[in-house]
């Protein structure tokens, strides 16, 4: 390995602990052999449900550089959201814990686009493309392989020091760099995230059927909620923590130091069922609960009050 690849290496790791990332891997930019025939299997089950998107683009999900031709290396970034706290008491309308502040897309992309800056200045002319939950990455995978930690059986990224309750992020690059390895699993025999599940979304270890997620049913699903889940949400209007809340590995989250993850100052006291529109847009301008709109917000709230 030259001296330049470990220089460059350094200081990619370096820049991403100024930008305010947990942990930074890197891996080699090469079609995703193992994860082929898992994406498969799940897309034939029907696990994506209503979530057609995700049954597109099968080649680009596995192989990098068909997103960027000439890739070499995977970076993948871990961001912390975890907040100080928890504002979802026992029986109150709960959302999930990333979307208390600003979307995250905005944060996180706006981070990435200043680690391409900073890599064009130190290093000269590297072509690259930044994603966060943006594209046809399959980001846990590349997170698992780059060491950042293990898939876990509720199919999140689980780490080591500091659990789950974070973002993943990936630039794709044009330049060798010295790589990681991926780490070994921690789950052992534990299934606290399986029978957690209120709606059974985790049939086996490690594979979700998202077409049965809370997040599903509140975020991506458009039409009428099926009553065959009425009385299983547990409260969760938008998104869902549950499985996240009882793994063991959550006990060591801290909370973030990102000013723009604070919840906005009106959700604490927020009266849920009396939500109007003109609140909803001053509240959530900037949220990630823009994704289900005033309507489908009302559906969620609706479907778990009545």
């Amino acid at each position: 390995m030259n001296q330049s690849t470990s220089n460059n290496t350094l200081y990619i790791k370096t820049t991403a602990r100024e930008l305010g990332f947990s942990f930074c891997g890197i891996s080699r930019a090469e079609f995703l052999e193992e994860e082929a025939p898992r994406l498969e299997t799940w897309l034939k089950k029907n696990y994506q449900g209503k979530m057609h998107y995700l049954e597109n683009h099968f080649d680009k999900r596995l192989d990098p550089t068909k997103l960027l031709p000439g890739a070499k290396s995977v970076i993948s970034l871990i961001f912390n959201y975890y907040p100080e706290k928890d504002l979802n008491e026992k029986g109150s309308i709960k959302i999930a814990k990333y979307a208390y502040g600003e979307d995250y897309h905005f944060v996180i992309k706006e981070k990435l686009n200043e680690f391409m800056n900073r890599l064009h200045e130190k290093i000269g002319h590297v072509e690259g493309r930044a994603f966060v939950d943006s594209a046809p990455v399959m980001e846990r995978a590349w997170a698992a392989k780059s060491g950042l930690g293990w898939i876990g059986k509720n199919s999140l990224l689980l780490n080591r020091t500091m659990g789950s309750f974070f973002f993943l992020a990936e630039l794709i690059i044009d330049l060798e760099l010295e790589y990681d390895g991926a780490i070994e699993d921690y789950c052992g025999t534990c299934t606290a995230c399986m029978d957690a599940c209120p709606t059974g979304a985790i049939p086996q270890p490690y594979v979700v059927d998202g077409s049965q997620c809370i997040s599903y049913f509140t975020i991506e699903l458009k039409e009428e909620i099926p009553q065959e889940v009425k009385g299983k949400f547990e409260n969760w209007i938008f998104g869902c923590d549950i499985c996240q809340d009882v793994c063991p590995w959550n006990r060591f989250s801290k909370p973030h130091q990102e000013p723009r993850f604070m919840p906005h100052p009106d959700l604490q006291n927020l009266e849920w069922k009396e939500i109007t529109e003109e609140v909803f847009q001053k509240i959530f301008k900037k949220s990630a609960l823009k994704r289900t709109g005033f309507l489908g917000l009302k559906r969620n709230i609706d479907f778990v009050s009545e």
